[in-house]
């Protein structure tokens, strides 16, 4: 599977989809428009090693919600995750077995290493 999970409203995520240049085989979803579905979350946490891993504390609701307070579990990574898409941490790309979340430069680095290697 080649996918990658985005906004299209996101500056930083069609500034980074631009910069990997991605092959058409790719499959993009607006998370906005098409919000992820449990059977996704999980494929994606099973990845990455954890529902946290996924979880953007950047979120604006994060601090709203008083998120940042508690102390969350694996259980309420997934909840937040499903109930609204800005928690979670974008892009996130998937290449077959590969996962790669969040914006940062050695993350985006890493992306365009396993594209040249495919």
């Amino acid at each position: 599977m080649k996918k990658v999970y985005y906004l299209k409203t996101c500056n930083t995520c069609l500034r980074i989809l631009n910069e990997l240049n991605l092959p058409e085989t790719f499959q993009l979803q607006d998370i906005k428009a098409n919000p992820l579905t449990a059977q996704q979350v999980d494929e994606l946490a099973a990845l990455a090693g954890s529902y946290e891993a996924l979880f953007s504390r950047r979120a604006k609701l994060y601090k709203e919600m008083g998120l940042k307070d508690q102390t969350l579990t694996e259980k309420d990574y997934k909840h937040y995750l499903l109930e609204h898409y800005t928690f979670l941490s974008r892009p996130v790309i998937v290449m077959d077995n590969q996962i790669f979340i969040g914006n940062s430069k050695k993350t985006t680095q890493l992306t365009k290493q396993a594209l040249d290697e495919s």
